[in-house]
């Protein structure tokens, strides 16, 4: 069970965080990424943590254990959302 819980936690913060990476990619805007500022960086960043994070959620076996599985996922994106709408990895940089 752990490690079904571990792996939706990281699974959830990873495609969570790949999110707004790809959606500001394909709204061709520029935001802070490891990758770089630019729309295609950011893309390729969100696109990675996608399918990251969905490997993550397919390794978890959610099936065995259902409730705690959803439980982690919902708190990790709930912390990684908080984080983007906070300081960010990188403060406070460009978003127009």
């Amino acid at each position: 069970m752990w490690q079904t819980i571990v792996l939706s936690f990281l699974g959830g913060l990873v495609a969570g965080n790949g999110l707004p990476h790809f959606v500001r990619g394909i709204t061709r805007s520029r935001y802070p990424s490891a990758l770089g500022n630019g729309p295609v960086p950011n893309l390729v960043a969100g696109w990675a943590g996608l399918v990251l994070g969905g490997a993550l959620l397919w390794w978890a076996h959610i099936d065995r254990h259902p409730g705690p599985a959803f439980a982690s996922i919902g708190v990790s994106v709930l912390l990684i959302g908080l984080f983007h709408a906070g300081p960010g990895a990188f403060g406070r940089g460009e978003t127009a």
